[in-house]
C-alpha cells in the first residue's frame, strides 16, 4: 500500500473508508496478521494512516472500522488528525457464544471528516420499519408513519446503532472467501450517507472487491488497493459482474429495510415467491 500511495495526486479523494486488520491474530489467504499490544497497534495505524491524509480533500470523509480490541487504538489515533463525528456500532447477526464471556457480535465504525465542511445525506440512509405500536392523529389517520395492504411501515432516521445488517453467507450472491468481508448494506449507508454520485472512494484495504462494487453500483468513482492477487481476482470479478447487476441487498426503491423483510419488498415490486427477487434485498 505504502508504494502505491507515492503515485496518487493531492486532494481527490472524497470519502475514504478503511477496513484494516483487527488487533487480532488473522489469516488472510496469503497474508497473516499476529495480534500486538495496543500501543503498537496504534503505531502500525498511525504509520499507514498518516500516508493517507495528502489524498483527502477539505470536505473529505473518513470511516474506519475496528472491534472492542482495536477500537480504543483507532480513536487514540484519528483524534491526532481529523474531527471525530460519532461512532457506530453495528450488530452482527451471527458470533460464537462464549461460556466465560459475552458473545462477541458487534463492531465499531469510527465516522469523522477533515473539517467541519462536510457532505452528509440523512435523507438518502433512512431506514423502512414496521411499525408495531402505531400512533394516530385525532382524525384517525397515521402520525408519522404509512398504513399499507401488507402492514404499518415507518421511514425512519438513521442511528449509530445498526441492527439491520446480515453478515454475507454462502447462499448470498455478494458472499466470499474473503474471512471478514463486510455486507454490501452497510458500504452501502457509508457511500449514500457521505457521498455524492461522480464522487471518488478510496479503499487501501479493499479485501474482495465490496467498496469499489457498491460505489460502481450507486455511480460513484472509485480506487482500491489489494495485496493479496487472489481477492484482487474476486474483487475484479465482482465489478464486471456488477456491471449487469446493480442490486444491493436490503436496499430497494432508494430506501433501506430492516432485517426479514423481504417478502414485502418483493410483493410491493410484483414479485412475490419469485425466487430472482432474492437478489434485492437481505433474507
Amino acid at each position: 500500500m505504502m508504494s502505491a500511495l507515492d503515485f496518487f495526486p493531492r486532494n481527490f479523494v472524497d470519502l475514504l473508508f478503511i477496513d484494516p486488520p483487527y488487533n487480532l491474530s488473522k489469516t488472510f489467504n496469503s497474508n497473516t496478521f499476529r495480534e500486538m499490544g495496543t500501543a503498537e497497534y496504534a503505531q502500525w495505524v498511525d504509520s499507514w494512516l498518516t500516508k493517507l491524509i495528502p489524498a483527502l480533500k477539505q470536505t473529505a470523509s473518513l470511516y474506519i472500522c475496528g472491534d472492542w480490541r482495536s477500537s480504543g487504538a483507532l480513536q487514540q489515533i484519528i483524534e491526532k488528525y481529523f474531527k471525530v463525528q460519532n461512532r457506530i456500532t453495528w450488530e452482527r447477526d451471527k458470533g460464537r457464544g462464549a461460556k466465560s464471556n459475552w458473545k462477541n457480535n458487534s463492531e465499531d465504525i469510527w465516522f469523522c471528516t477533515v473539517s467541519d465542511d462536510y457532505y452528509f445525506n440523512v435523507e438518502a440512509v433512512k431506514l423502512k420499519r414496521k411499525v408495531i405500536a402505531p400512533y394516530t392523529k385525532e382524525n384517525g389517520k397515521p402520525k408519522d408513519w404509512e398504513k399499507t395492504e401488507n402492514g404499518d411501515y415507518r421511514l425512519t432516521h438513521p442511528s449509530n446503532i445498526w441492527t439491520d445488517l446480515t453478515v454475507p453467507f454462502w447462499s448470498m450472491p455478494e458472499n466470499t472467501e474473503h474471512p471478514t468481508q463486510k455486507p454490501e448494506k452497510l458500504v452501502a449507508k457509508i457511500i449514500l450517507a457521505s457521498s455524492r454520485e461522480g464522487d471518488i472512494i478510496f479503499d487501501p484495504f479493499l479485501g474482495a472487491g465490496t467498496t469499489s462494487v457498491v460505489a460502481k453500483k450507486l455511480g460513484r468513482r472509485f480506487v482500491g488497493i489489494e495485496v493479496d492477487e487472489l481477492y484482487g481476482c474476486l474483487a475484479e470479478k465482482r465489478l464486471l459482474m456488477a456491471e449487469k447487476d446493480k442490486t444491493i441487498q436490503g436496499y430497494s426503491d432508494g430506501l433501506f429495510w430492516e432485517r426479514n423483510s423481504l417478502n414485502f419488498q418483493n410483493t410491493k415490486n410484483g414479485r412475490r415467491n419469485n425466487p430472482e427477487g432474492f437478489s434485492l434485498s437481505e433474507k
